[in-house]
């Protein structure tokens, strides 16, 4: 089987329908078939793929931004967020992308983000006027910034796989993610002053402190993470364990929203989204090993180094 057609055969199965994860593992399955490969290593490498201490952040680095969601924290980071930009033009929409630059340093993942900060900000912005092609095109594009601004999931599985600093790669998407950011507003911005979108409230010092004081234990979050790991004070893996009890603890004893049957509700979802983000890499390890063992990649790269 040569690479193309493993590829085609595997965007086919995936435009069809099938779960990412069965699509890569059907490939790989196919692979070791032809090559007549006991397919006993099909379950071997499913559970070397995700045998890995660093990749234990990954299901708490999501378990706390479940947690995070679940407190209702969205609302006062909306709140906050309303207060530094909302006197711009189109200012919901630059709240929009503000909220999921602050929520992307809880979450990780875009799906949370996209979940949070949507479910929060895009009735209030068609009901002010905007379009909902507008107010989609905003929030799906802000929703990129939760895989970059730390803790990215992502990033947890990158550095485990190659050996890459956890650390150093979170510095890079704090920057990257604060520098797209910024630019996603100002894009927001002049599409605003042509649309004629509206401007939210002036800015006012009280309100802003008022503000800043709810929302500043889940801008901590993000603060300790990224500052722990650099610091030398925990590893990647122990930081997304710390961010679980931080959140957990915020939710109960600051906000007191989050109750146990809210908690075990919160368990369960994470449970779920876990899963299928653990399969998925898995699934991607087994198919990148039968690549490997047919040696399907060197058709690429053999020609790619003697340029």
């Amino acid at each position: 089987m040569t690479l193309l057609l493993a590829l085609c055969i595997l965007l086919g199965l995936i435009g069809f329908g099938v779960p990412i994860a069965v699509a890569l593992i059907a490939i790989a399955v196919g692979i070791f078939w032809m090559a007549d490969v006991d397919q006993l290593i099909v379950a071997q490498r499913l559970y070397r793929g995700v045998q890995s201490f660093p990749l234990l952040a990954v299901p708490l680095f999501i378990l706390a931004g479940q947690i995070m969601s679940r407190s209702g924290i969205s609302g006062h980071l909306v709140a906050f967020a309303k207060t530094l930009v909302g006197q711009m033009r189109g200012g919901l929409a630059a709240v929009n992308v503000v909220t999921s630059m602050f929520f992307a340093g809880m979450s990780g993942t875009s799906m949370s983000d996209t979940a949070a900060v949507g479910g929060m900000i895009i009735d209030p912005m068609v009901k002010r006027g905007y379009s909902r092609a507008f107010t989609g095109a905003v929030t799906a594009a802000s929703s990129t910034i939760g895989i970059i601004i730390p803790p990215s999931v992502p990033m947890v599985i990158l550095g485990a796989y190659l050996g890459i600093s956890t650390g150093a790669l979170f510095a890079a998407g704090l920057i990257s993610g604060v520098v797209l950011g910024l630019a996603l507003i100002f894009v927001a911005w002049l599409i605003s002053i042509r649309a004629g979108y509206p401007v939210e409230e002036k800015f006012a010092l009280r309100r802003a402190g008022s503000a800043f004081v709810k929302a500043l234990p889940a801008l901590l979050m993000p603060a300790i993470i990224l500052g722990g790991i650099l610091g030398g004070i925990f590893t990647p893996t122990e930081a997304s364990a710390v961010a679980v009890v931080y959140g957990a603890a915020v939710g109960m004893f600051y906000y007191r929203t989050l109750t146990p049957a809210l908690l075990y509700q919160t368990l369960c979802e994470a449970a779920v989204l876990s899963g299928a983000v653990m399969l998925v890499t898995a699934a991607a390890h087994v198919m990148g090993f039968a690549f490997t063992y047919e040696q399907l990649a060197d058709s690429i790269l053999r020609p790619l180094a003697e340029l």
